[in-house]
């Protein structure tokens, strides 16, 4: 894989690298760093820096995060869309806020919010979707990497190369190593080289390729199919993916089973059984009460 990518590497570093040059000393732009949009269920939170890449400076990562969390337990949110303007999904950190000229509480600060923002992804109680249509790379691939489902066009590509330029991408890592085999994170880690899209696909960093004209319409396809789903089903669903992914069988089956069981009790866990039995559609509440 390294062999035949290695041509990639220096537009991959330099799409890295340029958010920290690009735009040096100008005043920050007047368009919204995110920009938020939601209809029939679906808010897509679009990336809206791509003169700096859409680097996840600190201003960017506190737009996202305010964005992700607006109204969140409103029963008409249902699924969240990442998307970005430009060529690149997302360049990864601005590394012009990680120069000496800055002390290490603001180096802190950033790292910290980033973690912080990549957490609260799976934290949510709605499942979040990137949508990518270009290049991700460092911060930018743990962003995609942290997403529940990821669809990506055919042009894409995803890379850590930090350590092409003497910043090991050790954060991306937690991300990148809990959804790559362990020998394909690392060789992307060492190496800096690209997957492509098919390959991120095929090591089950991203769920689906498509062509890029139609991006658009299969991340609706799988956004409105989610919205057909109880609200409160699928937080709960989300939480106890998560809470048991990480432990030993066994117990991931005890917080399972007790899960199934919670889930009963809720007006929706009823209201399905009841529509399935009596062969209609279900109406849902979304709520967390229960029967």
């Amino acid at each position: 894989m390294a062999a035949r990518l290695c041509r990639l590497r220096r537009p991959l570093t330099a799409a890295f690298s340029s958010a920290a040059a690009a735009g040096a000393g100008q005043a920050p732009p007047a368009e919204p760093l995110t920009e938020l949009r939601q209809a029939g269920g679906v808010r897509t939170i679009v990336l809206n820096n791509p003169r700096r890449r859409n680097a996840l400076s600190l201003p960017m990562l506190q737009s996202l995060r305010r964005d992700l969390l607006h109204d969140v337990k409103s029963r008409e949110l249902r699924v969240i869309v990442i998307a970005a303007e430009g060529p690149v999904f997302c360049s990864g950190h601005d590394l012009k806020e990680l120069s000496s000229e800055d002390d290490v509480k603001h180096h802190s600060q950033v790292f910290e919010l980033c973690a912080e923002v990549m957490t609260l992804i799976q934290k949510l109680p709605v499942p979040v979707i990137a949508k990518v249509n270009g290049l991700a790379t460092a911060a930018g691939c743990q962003l995609v990497a942290s997403c529940d489902i990821a669809v990506a066009s055919e042009k894409s590509q995803f890379a850590t190369p930090g350590v092409n330029i003497g910043l090991f991408c050790s954060t991306p890592a937690v991300a990148l190593g809990r959804s790559l085999p362990r020998k394909v994170a690392l060789e992307m880690l060492f190496t800096g080289e690209p997957l492509s899209a098919h390959e991120a696909l095929m090591h089950g960093l991203i769920s689906k390729v498509v062509p890029e004209d139609k991006l658009e319409e299969e991340t609706m396809k799988i956004s409105q199919k989610i919205c057909e789903s109880s609200k409160s089903v699928l937080a709960l669903g989300k939480a106890t993916f998560y809470r048991q992914i990480s432990q030993d069988l066994d117990t991931a089956y005890k917080i399972t089973t007790k899960v199934m069981v919670d889930n009963l009790t809720l007006r929706d866990g009823q209201e399905g059984i009841e529509a399935f039995v009596q062969k209609r559609k279900p109406v849902w509440s979304h709520s967390q009460e229960k029967k």
